[in-house]
């Protein structure tokens, strides 16, 4: 069995950053499913970004998700932590990708 999701951040370019529960972190982007059924709600950016991690896959209010396993095969992995700053309710997020694990101000993935 492939590893769950224990954490997300969505980003304003449909790309939702993965935190596994084996401690693997990666980037699977979203673009290519925006075309599909119910996905298609996924267009909005402000709607994309409300996707939480729930029962080791990423799900959204109105009941989108996507396989657990199709997460962790197709997406990019990376060693390097990922680090979302809150600038505001009405900012876009900005993510930043740090080169030494255990950087960060708690706000990391």
């Amino acid at each position: 069995m492939n590893p769950r999701v224990k954490q997300v951040v969505a980003s304003l370019d449909y790309k939702l950053h993965l935190e596994f529960t084996n401690g693997e972190r990666g980037t699977y982007n979203c673009s290519h499913l925006l075309a599909f059924g119910v996905f298609k709600e996924l267009r909005d950016k402000n709607y994309f970004r409300k996707a939480t991690a729930l029962d080791g896959t990423v799900v959204w209010p109105h009941e989108q998700d996507i396989c657990p396993d199709t997460l962790y095969l197709d997406s990019t992995r990376s060693a390097e932590r990922i680090r979302i700053d809150r600038v505001s309710e009405a900012s876009h997020d900005l993510i930043q990708v740090l080169d030494e694990p255990g950087e960060g101000d708690g706000h990391s993935l």
